[in-house]
């Protein structure tokens, strides 16, 4: 057995113990971990934006602005955090829910009843927030948790973890519900990934070869997405103004999270007249762009779109724009480049936008609004662990009732099958 093997059962058994004490406490007890953990995040502040500062200076120069904004942690960050949990804990308890009941004709009563999953392997990237949101679901679900951080944001990702295991100690809750790696070795994220029977689920939350590695190597359930390749089509019955404000905000709000659009879809009848606009307003917040043959014959002077352009995510100030013969050809599109991540249709025609809306097969879909609403904030579930692109168990943003599973309950009054 590799040293990081025993390390990594070391946490493994330490969280399969917490986990079984969480699930029994009350909300009340979680919800005072959580408020206590916002506290200290509060009182740490100076502390964890120190340590994220160690952490911006050590990156590399090739870095971009966009990933740098996602490493990057100020103090109304940190508040934000803060605030995360207090919304989390103002959320309906998950657990206990009874999700379906029925008496046979024997007496018996049956109960489908919410429990937590258990142990949940969280791997995340740049983005060191993503521990508090983590944590704060974790706990309110009664799932213990290992946090790993990458390598680039490991002293933010510690800090933070101090203010919560603050949280569970004054609530008298095992520290070991939520756990840290020691490290970013590659080794113990190999292990994490072989724990069957230690770990429940692993969450994987960054770029593509990190998912596509958990993918590969995990012997544990994956929760992931791999890419957030996402779409907003603008269709001919769209107002202009509006397309105009949704598109900039879906665009450029912030480059680097998975629910920017990547790429512009625009209906032929409308791009002669609207596409010139739409791209002097990105060009004016630094947007670059890559577009097709029919695009350029508006504006020859956008940079041709090679073969690779329309199935990248940028996480950057670049968009992809393709001008298509209407929805039936806008679906094509998606199908063939979308990541089922999010898609966006502006447009007033009813009938138009629900043949989009049902026509995509992504975890998301919206009409009239911007794709960077696909958070787990503003679906109102508080926060989010991660954005599911698969088909089973959760799909979209995943919030307090995807990290629960349900057993059944059987209550009897003494009867036997003879």
């Amino acid at each position: 057995m590799s040293d990081a093997t025993i390390l990594l059962k070391g946490l493994t058994d330490a969280a399969r113990r917490a986990a079984r004490g969480l699930a029994r406490a009350d909300e009340g007890v979680r919800n005072n971990a959580l408020l206590a953990a916002a506290k200290a995040l509060r009182v740490r502040t100076d502390e964890i934006v120190a340590a994220n500062a160690r952490d911006l200076a050590g990156l590399s120069a090739d870095r971009n602005a966009a990933f740098r904004d996602r490493l990057t942690l100020t103090s109304e960050r940190v508040e934000a955090m803060a605030k995360g949990l207090e919304e989390v804990i103002a959320l309906p308890d998950p657990l206990g829910r009874v999700l379906a009941q029925w008496t046979r004709p024997n007496g018996l009563h049956f109960r489908r009843v919410a429990v937590p999953l258990g142990v949940i392997g969280m791997i995340y990237e740049s983005r060191p927030n993503v521990g508090a949101d983590a944590a704060a679901l974790c706990i309110k679900s009664g799932n213990a948790v290992i946090l790993r951080g990458g390598g680039e944001s490991l002293n933010s990702a510690r800090a933070i973890h101090a203010a919560m295991a603050d949280g569970l100690r004054a609530a008298g809750l095992d520290e070991a519900c939520v756990q840290i790696m020691p490290s970013a070795d590659r080794d113990l994220v190999g292990a994490l990934l072989q724990a069957s029977g230690g770990v429940d689920l692993i969450i994987p939350r960054g770029g593509r070869a990190l998912v596509e590695r958990v993918q590969r190597e995990a012997r544990v359930p994956v929760l992931s997405h791999a890419d957030g390749l996402c779409h907003t089509y603008v269709h001919a019955s769209a107002k202009p103004d509006m397309a105009r404000r949704i598109l900039l905000d879906a665009k450029m709000r912030r480059t680097g999270i998975c629910g920017a659009t990547e790429t512009l879809l625009i209906d032929s009848a409308i791009a002669p007249s609207l596409l010139p606009v739409l791209v002097q307003d990105l060009a004016a917040k630094g947007c670059a762009f890559r577009a097709d043959a029919k695009a350029r014959e508006i504006i020859p002077s956008l940079p041709l779109a090679d073969a690779v352009d329309f199935d990248t995510e940028w996480l950057d100030s670049v968009l992809s724009i393709a001008v298509v013969d209407g929805v039936e050809q806008a679906l094509e599109h998606v199908a063939q480049h979308g990541s089922a991540h999010t898609e966006a249709i502006i447009a007033e025609d009813e009938v138009v936008a629900m043949q989009f809306l049902n026509g995509t097969d992504s975890a998301v879909v919206m009409w009239n609004a911007s794709t960077q609403f696909c958070d787990g904030g503003e679906f109102g579930f508080g926060a989010e662990i991660g954005i599911a692109t698969g088909k089973m168990h959760a799909r979209g943003p995943v919030g307090l009732e995807q990290l629960t599973t349900y057993h059944y309950e059987v209550i009897g009054t003494g009867q036997v099958r003879g």
